[in-house]
């Protein structure tokens, strides 16, 4: 089991994970963020949201300066004390947004799929999909390396665009509520593989690694991790791991924030925060 005492890296999803799905509160949450900020454990956000809205969120969860991951692995936040690293202040991978729109519309064009990306509407529509108000919808829309979409066609002309898009280099991979396009040299797992790695590489050390996932694009990030906490979720399929342990992997009964406190309370019995 892991321990708060040693060297150790959280690595969270947020819509559904962190984040209830709707209300986007966290405070379920807040004593065990709390409880990793007093013992120096930092907590990296990873997500299929923006650099934009993730930096807002950091503010809020008073997580401003460490590392994220955002749109899916495809945008990696560096820590604002590495300024003398090469990529500083974020790695973009893969292909940008928008050769990946373009993409996109030409298979909609061509192979007529039906499909709604966060490009074709505006703030106010996201804001009505999201439960987002318009300045969060507005940084929602600001992708780097990626797109969103809804799908609105059949389950198997789903299988033909996602065959496609693998055909093309492109992920296609399932959030919380919606569906994410980035390009397939960039997932959540290799995301934290790379923090993981720049860590050890200025501390000399490995440090353990536990991730909290609610939906189906968190499964790289859950079977890269040391330890791993699947929150129960929304998704019909819910998430399928190639590593399922029991020793390894705890399933929450709970959803949402009070889920993730119940996955930290699980791995961390003798730190929990009320004690």
């Amino acid at each position: 089991m892991p321990d708060l005492r040693e060297p150790l890296l959280v690595f969270t999803d947020l819509e559904g994970t962190l984040l209830e799905s709707h209300t986007w509160d966290w405070q379920p949450a807040a004593p065990w963020l709390d409880r990793l900020k007093e013992a120096g454990i930092p907590v990296i956000l990873c997500s299929s949201k923006t650099s934009a809205e993730m930096l807002q969120i950091q503010k809020e969860l008073n997580l401003e300066g460490l590392p994220f991951i955002a749109e899916n692995g495809a945008v990696i936040q560096l820590d604002a004390h590495w300024q003398d690293e090469a990529h500083f202040p974020r790695l973009i991978a893969g292909s940008p947004q928008q050769e990946i729109i373009r993409i996109l519309n030409q298979l909609r064009e061509k192979e007529g799929f039906k499909f709604t990306t966060f490009s074709d509407v505006d703030e106010q529509v996201i804001s009505d999909w999201t439960g987002l108000n318009n300045v969060h919808a507005t940084l929602a829309r600001q992708q780097e390396a990626s797109e969103t979409l809804i799908w609105r066609d059949s389950d198997e002309r789903m299988a033909d665009f996602a065959a496609t898009l693998t055909s093309l280099g492109m992920h296609f991979v399932q959030g919380a509520r919606f569906w994410h396009v980035h390009d397939r040299s960039a997932d959540k797992a290799q995301a934290v593989s790379f923090l993981l790695n720049l860590y050890q590489q200025r501390e000399g050390k490995r440090r353990t690694t536990l991730g909290l996932g609610d939906g189906p694009n968190d499964a790289p990030l859950l079977d890269v991790v040391d330890y791993a906490v699947v929150v129960k979720g929304l998704t019909r399929d819910g998430i399928k791991l190639q590593r399922n342990d029991p020793q390894r992997v705890y399933h929450t009964a709970q959803e949402g924030p009070a889920g993730w406190s119940e996955g930290m309370a699980h791995f961390f019995p003798s730190h929990h925060p009320a004690q």
